[in-house]
């Protein structure tokens, strides 16, 4: 057998790239050739930007591909397309800019295949380019002036349906664009198209705009639900596919991540074992973000990568703080053993700050994630009700990848026992450490100690910790105190004693 025949039952043609990456992963490897397609979503939302992306693809390929405005006029096109650095070179721009007549409904024949009736000259034309050109790729943009022509739903539907058998059988693949100026959500287009890609727009109270994207609909296709961030950005759409922990493993050998400080990796039973979570909690300046620099620092030596994503100071910050304790970071950033991520949560995305830090672990290699801190990331969260599914999704892939993930959560409050963090991270963590402050004969001194580790057994007791310019310090047990986690502890036989 051969030709069309030849192909078994299962056998799927190979998908088309859309020229986005991301979209490409979210569709689950492309766009099935030679079928229509609908992209909406509120004018500015990059639909535009989609479909130039798609045709260049096919331009790259050496494909015959035709866009098709009613809308835009070709000198916006082009200016769109510089804008991302690119020309239209290739792309034949076909400008069906309706007139004043046009606009009237009842001026207007229902568009169906030319066998049928009399087309009007607007649909004669592109059907006319459409036989001339042969392309394998056309965009229509917009199906808001198709609605205009059609002047009634019915009429409507029958123009799309005309379209989709017309292209039927001409090999070509076809991208609807509809900016939803006329309706809110055209369910007649989506019955008809053989995938929908649903553009979104959020507006927060402060800070950038938030997009995200869903795929509604994909006959015969697996594809990754729900909605993923993206961005538009000079060179095109930016999409962040939400991150599935269950569809990634690097089985790893277990290990420990040693923090290189004899006394603290006593207290943690000898380090921090790869593939788990540590969340450090404590009040504002106890000394959380040292000792994860600390291990970030560890790493390095032993020729080892980490990834610092810091939400709550500078670079230069964090990087004359560990010079004053001696700690040696700035060599390592010198030569890109540590990276150092400043996150502004306002301008930030969750899935473009989940992409980050997949990128440093599968490019970068980052076999250490400081997350500092989880304040910061819960600013960046449009919602916090997801923070924890969005967290332990995280936290669940970095864990699959064998990744020592150290978060930091600053606690409300200095002393006492009513101390709380924003979020509750809690049973996330596969180890918790707790660092807080306590007073003794007029002083403020601080305390470290092990709530928490699963894997591995640790020391109950609460230790002695400072912050000197000889770097981290951890002392023997406060054995001749108790009451220490409520901050202000008692000596035991009523004695002063020193720590």
């Amino acid at each position: 057998m051969s030709g069309a025949n030849s192909r078994l039952p299962d056998e799927r043609p190979a998908l088309l790239s859309t020229g986005v990456p991301g979209l490409d992963d979210v569709l689950g490897g492309g766009l099935t050739p030679n079928r229509l397609y609908l992209i909406e979503g509120t004018p500015g939302a990059g639909k535009t930007t989609i479909a130039i992306q798609l045709l260049r693809e096919g331009v790259a390929r050496g494909e015959s591909v035709l866009y098709v405005t009613l809308s835009e006029t070709a000198e916006e096109l082009d200016g769109v397309a510089r804008s991302h650095g690119w020309d239209m070179r290739g792309i034949h721009v076909r400008e069906m800019l309706p007139n004043l007549e046009a606009l009237e409904p009842d001026e207007q024949y229902t568009m169906f295949h030319p066998s049928e009736v009399e087309l009007s000259e607007t649909t004669l034309r592109i059907l006319a380019d459409v036989d001339a050109l042969k392309p394998t790729r056309v965009v229509f943009d917009s199906l808001s002036e198709l609605r205009l022509l059609a002047g009634n739903s019915l009429r409507y539907r029958r123009q799309i349906l005309a379209l989709k058998q017309f292209f039927s059988g001409r090999q070509c693949t076809v991208l609807l664009l509809d900016d939803l100026t006329a309706v809110e959500q055209d369910l007649q287009v989506q019955s008809i198209a053989h995938a929908v890609i649903r553009l979104d727009q959020v507006n927060p109270d402060y800070g950038s705009s938030r997009r995200r994207l869903i795929v509604p609909k994909y006959r015969g296709q697996s594809y990754r639900g729900g909605y993923h961030d993206y961005k538009i950005v000079r060179g095109g759409l930016q999409v962040y596919p939400r991150l599935v922990a269950a569809e990634h493993t690097h089985p790893q050998a277990q290990s420990k991540a040693p923090s290189d400080i004899a006394e603290l990796d006593a207290l943690l039973g000898g380090g921090l074992e790869k593939g788990t979570s540590t969340l450090f909690v404590g009040a504002p300046g106890t000394g959380k973000s040292s000792v994860a620099v600390q291990f970030a620092v560890a790493a390095a030596r032993r020729g080892e990568k980490a990834a610092l994503f810091i939400f709550d100071e500078s670079l230069n910050t964090l990087r004359s703080r560990a010079e004053g304790m001696g700690i040696g970071l700035g060599p390592f950033l010198d030569s890109g053993q540590i990276q150092v991520r400043q996150v502004d949560p306002a301008e930030l995305s969750p899935g473009e700050f989940v992409d980050a830090i997949r990128t440093a672990v599968t490019t970068g290699e980052a076999s250490v994630i400081v997350i500092d801190s989880l304040n910061g990331y819960l600013n960046a969260m449009p919602d916090e009700r997801f923070l924890s599914v969005q967290l332990h999704e995280l936290l669940t892939y970095l864990g699959r990848m064998g990744v020592a993930t150290l978060l930091i959560g600053a606690a409300h409050g200095l002393v006492g026992p009513q101390m709380q963090l924003p979020v509750d991270a809690s049973y996330l963590a596969d180890a918790v450490v707790l660092l807080r402050y306590y007073e003794h004969a007029g002083e403020v001194l601080q305390a470290i100690s092990v709530l928490k580790k699963r894997g591995s057994a640790h020391e109950r007791s609460i230790r002695s910790f400072s912050l000197t310019s000889d770097g981290i310090k951890v002392g023997p047990p406060l054995r001749q105190f108790r009451g220490i986690l409520t901050g202000i502890p008692v000596p035991l036989g009523g004695e002063r004693s020193e720590p």
